[in-house]
């Protein structure tokens, strides 16, 4: 293929990635509108320094979350290639755009290591992995942690079941853990695999991390948690200041765990985050639309103004570079 065919075929690509992106975008901004008039309406009702100020520090927020997985995604890929803060800002920020026309945010992959050299992109994804992992590991430890406190409290009836779910959750985490802080095993057990094998020079990297840096990359996934975390108790504090604060978190890391075990496309979760938390939040609170409408408000900014800054840095993205 000549220069001149690649840089066509390059422009078609960033088109089309812009294109379905904004396609999505725009798709699910009018779907959730009514959501949006709920917040609204839900605003009118407290002053308005209160609810600018606090949208304000919710905004901030979400710039400081995906600055966090910024440091992450430059700590991980160390190992393999020395970038600059900017450039793992820029590969988090294009990899959101990818995620919303993927289920389950897979583009996320594909939109980061492609601001790799091209012969670092495919272990590029094994080290993204081991961030997501461990950023799945604290979720889904602090959710089962929360499943025990709701079973031990609102579930009456049936609790045999209702343990068993939770201890097999319980075995499931520890598991996880163990795992986690022992990711060499994996590599050893793709090596027992004979067509997988031949691809060690790929997954290898995953063998890398000591203990001490898998401590401080489930470090920058806790800061996150602990971020975005705080943007849903600012909003639900204005929006419902009769929800008790402990409960409200508690509830919070379960519907963490259960928004993130169900499979959806990254722009389509919002039915599936409104669902689950009007599900949830029942047990502690009757502002059933108000739950709904803090929620699609929290996930248009974490999400949707990601995605179109991401936008701007689709445009570098370099299908055809030769660089190693």
């Amino acid at each position: 293929m000549t220069n001149f065919n690649k840089k066509i075929v390059s422009y078609l690509l960033k088109a089309g990635i812009l294109i379905v992106a904004g396609w999505f975008i725009y798709r699910q901004f009018n779907k959730k509108n009514n959501d949006l008039k709920q917040f609204e309406y839900f605003a009118s009702h407290i002053s308005t320094t209160h609810v600018v100020v606090t949208m304000s520090l919710v905004v901030l927020l979400m710039f400081l979350n995906w600055f966090l997985e910024a440091l992450k995604w430059r700590y991980v890929t160390k190992t393999l290639i020395d970038i600059s803060l900017w450039e793992a800002v820029e590969a988090v920020f294009c990899g959101l755009t990818w995620a919303v026309t993927t289920p389950n945010r897979l583009g996320e992959y594909g939109g980061r290591v492609m601001f790799l050299p091209p012969r670092k992109r495919v272990p590029g994804i094994f080290a993204m992995g081991v961030g997501s992992f461990s950023q799945g590991t604290v979720t889904n430890v602090l959710g089962v942690i929360a499943m025990v406190w709701f079973v031990f409290n609102y579930i009456h009836s049936n609790t045999t079941l209702a343990w068993s779910v939770t201890g097999v959750c319980t075995l499931i985490v520890a598991i996880q853990l163990v795992f986690y802080f022992h990711i060499n095993w994996v590599v050893s057990f793709f090596d027992r695999i004979p067509f997988i094998k031949k691809y060690h020079r790929f997954f290898e990297v995953m063998g890398r991390y000591h203990t001490h840096e898998l401590i401080k990359i489930m470090g920058f996934s806790i800061a996150r948690y602990a971020t975005f975390s705080f943007q849903y108790f600012l909003v639900f504090r204005m929006l419902i200041p009769t929800m008790p604060v402990f409960e409200m978190l508690m509830i919070l890391m379960l519907f963490f765990l259960v928004s993130s075990a169900i499979p959806s496309l990254d722009l389509f979760d919002i039915g599936v985050r409104g669902f689950t938390a009007s599900h949830l939040f029942v047990y502690i609170t009757d502002q059933n639309i108000a739950v709904i409408a803090g929620v699609s408000s929290i996930w248009l900014i974490n999400l949707f103004i990601p995605a179109i800054l991401g936008s701007l840095f689709v445009l570098k993205l370099k299908f055809f570079d030769r660089a190693d």
